[in-house]
């Protein structure tokens, strides 16, 4: 059965940025989605259209075709009252390289890179932390298959059902949104539960 609209598809993969390798998924524990309904970066989806298990894929992503370039609107500086938990600020938190979730206007979490931290104020990047970066996906489809009625209407692995008045996503691991190097969440937030 080839890759196409509305099958669920099983693929295990490796992604390279910049010669490491950075995420991955194994035969044993698989990446799954259902096939045409935006939960993959569109060019890697197209670029896997039409494959049946046991296909290989190599494919390389542009930033453009990726998480996009990086934004300098989206490297800001925060005061270090907004780090305050229980009236403390969370000092032990601002430390350069470390990753905080952050709330976006819309209420959805994004993870947020602590740049630098003076007196006063943090300098945070809210940019995907794949973005500017070119993607190096190599992989083997697994499996393929029709999606039920029901993976249709409330998802894979549910995330289309609105339990809690937010939206969802999934992946391999359950891991945090906007984090996602297999393409699974918007670095929006716009997840309720997790990522890739």
């Amino acid at each position: 059965m080839k890759i196409e609209q509305n099958k669920v598809v099983e693929f295990c993969y490796e992604l390279e940025v910049d010669g490491q390798v950075v995420d991955h998924t194994t035969k044993e524990k698989p990446l799954d989605y259902i096939h045409g309904t935006g939960s993959l970066l569109p060019k890697l989806e197209a670029h896997i259209e039409g494959m049946e298990p046991g296909d290989r894929f190599d494919v390389t992503l542009s930033p453009a075709d990726g998480y996009g370039e990086v934004d300098p609107s989206r490297i800001i500086d925060l005061p270090k009252a907004a780090f305050e938990v229980n009236g403390e600020v969370r000092e032990d938190l601002l430390v350069p390289g470390n990753t905080i979730p952050m709330m976006n206007s819309m209420g959805g979490v994004i993870p947020g890179v602590v740049l630098e931290v003076s007196e006063d104020s943090v300098k945070m990047d809210l940019n995907h932390q794949m973005a500017g970066k070119t993607l190096h996906f190599t992989g083997e489809v697994l499996s393929v298959r029709e999606a039920t009625e029901k993976e249709l209407t409330e998802g894979l692995h549910g995330e289309y059902v609105h339990t809690c008045g937010c939206g969802g996503c999934h992946g391999h691991d359950g891991g945090e949104c906007g984090g996602c190097e297999g393409g699974h969440c918007s670095d929006e937030g716009d997840c309720g539960c997790g990522c890739h």
